[in-house]
Formats: C-alpha cells, structure tokens, sequence
C-alpha cells in the first residue's frame, strides 16, 4: 500500500529498531529514561529511513511547542530585523523558532496581537512597545514567560534588555556643539516611543549643559518616508544641525536635501540612531549612534530562556534591577561639519562651552580613555581633540586611527572628516599611499600608465594597544600596519603629546612616531614615485575646514601654493572661519625636513611628505622616526610671529615629557 503521508512512519522506525513505538517517541524527545542501546538503535534507523519527527506530534506529546513569538512595532524597520534575526541565532542552538508579530505601530492593538502571539508559542518577547505603561502592565502577567527590549518598567519584575538612549543623543549633541553648532532641531519620533521620552529629556538637559543652545523639535515618525516628508519643516526651523530619530528619518531627510540642493554638511548637519547597514553607505555615509541590534536579540533570548528554565518568579541571572543596558558607540561619518561660517557665532574671549578662560593656568590638556578612543580635554570640561580607533571606517578608506573633531582653544573647528571631495580624507592620521604596493590612504590608487584607479589594496592601521602617560599629557598608541591580506608590514610606537600656550592663544601636540619593519625590507612610496609628478602626499596628514581666505606661508617666503614642494622646517596654514582667523602651524622635529604637500585652493590640507619623488626604504630591523609639533592659534600669525611660536611649543612640548 502506498503511504499516505509520503514519508517513513513513527511506527517504521520502531518496527526496524526492533523496540516499541514509545522507545522511539522518548528517544526522539530526549528523554534520558532510555537505555544507550536502544537510543543507538532508533537513532541509526532514523537516519537509514530518513525519519523526521512531526513538531506538532511532538509539542502534544511535550506540552511546549518549542517557540517563541518576537513581537514588534515595524518590521520595515532593519533594526527589528537585526534584532530578529540575533533572537533567530541564539534560540536556533537550543532547538527553539522565533516567530514574528508586528503591530504596525498601532499601539492601541498591541496587546491583542501579543496575546494572540502567545497562544501559539511557549514564550514572548515585545520590542520596543508602544503601549501606555497601564496597559503594558496589565499585559505582561497575561504573556509570561515574557522578555521586554527597550522598555523599562520598574517593580514589574519582568526582565529587559535596552539601549541607553540617553547616553546617544548626549554624544551626538555633544559631537554637534564641538562643530560650532548652536540650533539644533530634534526630528522627533512616534509619540508613544518611549526612546523618543528618553531623547526629549536628554536634549532639555543639554539646553542646561550648553548655555544658549537652542534645540527645536519637528513631529516626524519613524519611517524613511515620513524622514523625507519632514525637509521643509525642519529647514524652517532654521537650525544647522539636526538630531534625528533614527536612521530612517535621516536617510529620507538626507534624500530629500540632496533633492533640493541642500549641502550635507556644508548647509546643514544631520545625524542618526542604530547604525542600520545602510547609514554607511549614504551619500554622504550617516554620523550616528551605533546599537549592537542582534546583540540585542541574543541577549533577550537568554533571559528569555533563563526565565523559561527557572520560573517567571526567578531574577534574571546577572542583570541588575535596570535591566541588561546597552550603550551605543558614536560613528562619526561624512554627514556632519562645522557649523556654516555665515551661521557661527562671534568667537569672543569664551570657549566653546561658553565658559571663560580664566587664566592661562586653568588650561591643561589631559588625555583618557572615551567610546571607542580618547579624548583631550582642555582641563576646564571642554574638549580639544578626540582621537577614534578608527574601527569604523569603511574598507576602502584604508582604516586608521585619527584626530577629529579638533578645536582650538577659542572652539574653533581645525578638522574635517570624509568630505564631499575626498571621501577618504579623515582629520589628522598618517596616512600613506603606498606601503609596499598596499595603500594606507584610502580611496583611488594612482598606477602608472593607467592613471587614478580604485584598487582592492586598502590596508589598515590597528592600534594593539593604549595608555595614558605623562601624567596624562600623552597618549601612547601601539600601532600595527596590516596589508590587505591582514599580514603585517609595520610596527608603530606613537606618542601624542599636548601643552597648553593660552599667553600666545594656543595649543600645541608633538606627533611622534616610530614606524619599525621587523623580518624584511619595507618600501614607502607615493603617486609622485608611480608617475605622477608632483602628488608626493603621504605621511602625517591634517585635513582642515575649507574656510575663507585660506592661505599658507613658509620661513622661506613662500605663499599659497607656492609652498608645496617646500623643505622649509615650518609651515603655517591661516584661515578665516566667519569672523574667526586661525593658524595652524607643522613644524618638522627631523634635522633635515620632508618636502611638504599643501593644498590651500580647492581644499585645505597639509602634511610633510615621506617620498616626494623618491621611494624611501627602511630596511628590515630598522626604524623611521616621523615627527610632527602641530600648534593651534586663535589668530593670524605672521612670519615672525610663527618662528618664536614654533620655538616656544617646541620646548614647551620637550618640558611635557621630562617633567615625569
């Protein structure tokens, strides 16, 4: 007789094994009443028949169905995705599904659908709930075994995994004020969000923490498509940097300004929350607070299986009474710049925080460990610089450590990041174009007779290890140099070193560096040296704000342009941010300077180069000293003026380091 069901039967696997029917039914639920003989014997004939147990016979036979309902508000949405998808992964090794339910936002159905949710699985877990906190209260004792993500409630002894949203936006304003912004504008989230409660507070208490900070807020929603329906109310604001809900607010937002011709962020700044896969690849890439989203799903499973395992009355295992809290990690990206020179406010005798420099000795910069690098404080609470690991960074952009934002002591923004014209342009880094045919600069590589390609050569730079020293006044980075198979070519000792100069209205930092090749012959190049004259770029590299009526001078007397190719010991950038004049002055520590590469027209950049037009080799177990005194002046140096400076950091930076 032909089977019915086109399979082997329960009954087939018995017959073959030689056992009962129930011998076959323990084995396969995993009952351990069972001897190892027959377990062999059932198993062995299982597969020769290729028997697969019925989930639903076997969740009658249990009394669990070995799933579990994921329910949330959006699933358009690719953090839920993500977070589904980390739930998916962590249920899957102990034999669970996870099915998914989504309110569409509808809060007031909620409850309905997870109550419908839980009548088919074991257990729930309710992402971001838009329900009122009555009615959320009054559902969780329905649904039990029941996990929460990004909602807390207290006393509800129910346990929660969520995002310290708070401690987000507080980064994003924060990185925001650095740039020079003043009016910021909030495109708010959905009213029942209770992450769109946490972000309103956060920026009413960083109206307290920045005296004169205005923040607007827009109703907008959630979805890509209401972030591109909101461009003409947030425009009106008038505002010059926008903190965004999420992501999907900020990729319409964004799309909608590159529609109108908007500069992003020449006109206006725009930032994100989640780091969606798609933020990187915006144009311009999406600054945003990173959230580790299936991260978020393994670790609601885990409590969700704790409390499946030891009871609902049980404390969730290592979570403290606010839950399992996750804080996201600022990604700074293309999509934020200082704060239009039209728009920034008079620089007076205040910094950046608005808080008076008191005297000279109120000013002492000092290095210590921040999300995912370091940060130089002036010593008043106001940050000069901020040094990244520069994990982030996209492969193409040959990743590195860098300086960015950096400030001078007037506020003053001196850097820029992944700018519209050079995408793989970030702050001040050593970059090179050409470690033994790897580039460590990022974007196209220039090759002889072809001319600029893009090239699957991008290397990185990856910091090993960190401390602070000098009583805090130098940060010492271990960095290695890594091909693009991962190999390494380099090893790097780099100390950064920072004084305070507030009597001549600046500050200085000595990059040092020692770049040492280990088992063989290293050689360093540049497009100059692979046929393309005068591009000897490659080495420390500060990549500065456009600004108006930039130019540059030399001791040599050299002006603009002309100090491209220069081997004078010195070189002096000024520039006028609004009614702002700043000077950025590179001294070279080495006996006998590189050429320098300067741009000072289309863009404004410059660095010492380490092969002009000649390759330069460091031989294996030996070393390359690569030197740098960086000062930042809040006013227009003169010739004269820049020499004493450039003595005066010199020494005052050599006196940092003896002092301990």
């Amino acid at each position: 007789m032909p089977r019915a069901t086109g399979g082997p039967t329960i009954d087939e696997v018995a017959a073959a094994a030689g056992v009962s029917r129930a011998s076959v039914s323990r084995v396969m639920n995993g009952h351990d009443t069972v001897s190892p003989d027959v377990v062999r014997r059932v198993r062995e004939a299982a597969e020769r028949l290729e028997y697969r147990p019925s989930r639903l016979a076997r969740s009658l036979s249990l009394g669990r169905t070995n799933t579990v309902a994921l329910v949330v508000p959006d699933l358009g949405n690719p953090l839920f995705q993500k977070i589904l998808r980390g739930a998916m992964s962590a249920a899957a090794g102990y034999d669970y599904r996870v099915l998914v339910a989504e309110t569409v936002e509808a809060a007031l159905d909620e409850s309905a659908v997870a109550l419908e949710a839980r009548q088919r699985c074991d257990a729930l877990i309710l992402a971001a709930p838009r329900g009122t906190e009555k009615a959320l209260r009054e559902l969780l004792p329905q649904v039990e075994p029941v996990v929460l993500i990004n909602r807390h409630l207290p006393g509800a002894g129910v346990p929660t995994v969520r995002v310290d949203h708070a401690s987000g936006v507080r980064g994003m304003v924060d990185h925001l004020v650095a740039l020079g912004h003043r009016d910021l504008v909030y495109a708010a989230g959905p009213p029942s969000s209770a992450s769109d409660a946490e972000r309103r507070a956060t920026l009413a208490e960083a109206r307290e923490r920045f005296p004169g900070l205005r923040v607007s807020t827009v109703p907008v929603g959630s979805t890509v498509d209401e972030g591109y329906r909101c461009a003409d109310a947030v425009l009106a604001t008038g505002a010059t940097g926008v903190v965004a809900y999420n992501d999907l607010v900020a990729l319409g937002l964004l799309a909608r300004l590159g529609e109108t011709g908007v500069a992003v962020p020449g006109d206006i700044s725009v930032t994100g929350f989640d780091d969606v896969e798609l933020s990187r690849y915006a144009a311009p890439p999406l600054t945003t607070a990173a959230v580790p989203q299936a991260e978020l799903g393994r670790r609601a499973w885990q409590l969700l299986h704790d409390r499946m395992t030891r009871g609902a009355g049980a404390p969730p295992l290592g979570v403290d009474a606010d839950g399992d809290v996750v804080t996201p990690a600022i990604t700074l990206r293309g999509s934020t710049g200082q704060v239009p020179p039209n728009r920034r406010l008079a620089v007076s005798s205040t910094n950046r925080a608005g808080r008076a420099i008191t005297s000279p000795a109120a000013v002492r910069p000092l290095w210590s460990a921040a999300d995912d690098g370091w940060v130089l404080d002036a010593g008043d609470g106001s940050v000069l610089a901020r040094c990244s690991r520069g994990t982030d960074l996209p492969g193409v952009h040959s990743p590195r450590p860098y300086l960015h934002p950096v400030h001078s002591l007037q506020g003053v923004p001196m850097t820029v990041v992944s700018p519209v014209d050079h995408r793989h342009h970030y702050g001040v880094s050593t970059a090179v174009a050409d470690v033994d045919g790897t580039t460590h600069w990022g974007g196209r590589t220039f090759v002889r007779d072809q001319g600029s390609t893009l090239l699957a050569n991008h290397g990185r730079q990856q910091v090993a290890g960190a401390s602070v020293q000098d009583a805090g006044a130098t940060l010492r980075q271990d960095v290695h140099w890594l091909d693009e198979h991962g190999e390494q070519q380099l090893t790097e000792k780099r100390l950064l070193t920072a004084v305070a100069m507030p009597e001549v209205d600046a500050w200085a930092l000595r990059w040092d560096g020692v770049l040492h090749a280990r088992g063989r012959d290293v050689t360093i190049g540049s497009p100059a040296t692979n046929g393309r004259p005068g591009a000897g770029y490659g080495g420390l590299f500060w990549r500065l704000p456009s600004g108006a009526d930039a130019d540059a001078i030399d001791p040599e007397g050299n002006i603009g342009e002309a100090v491209h190719g220069s081997t004078a010991p010195w070189v002096a950038v000024r520039r006028r941010d609004g009614e702002a004049w700043t000077t950025l002055l590179l001294v070279q520590t080495a006996e006998k300077p590189d050429p320098w590469f300067a741009r000072v027209g289309d863009y404004v950049g410059v660095g010492p180069a380490l092969a002009w037009d000649e390759v330069r080799r460091v031989a294996a177990g030996t070393s390359l000293d690569v030197g740098v005194v960086a000062v930042v002046v809040d006013r227009r140096l003169g010739a004269t003026d820049a020499a004493d400076v450039a003595e005066l950091a010199t020494a005052r930076l050599e006196a940092a380091r003896a002092a301990v």
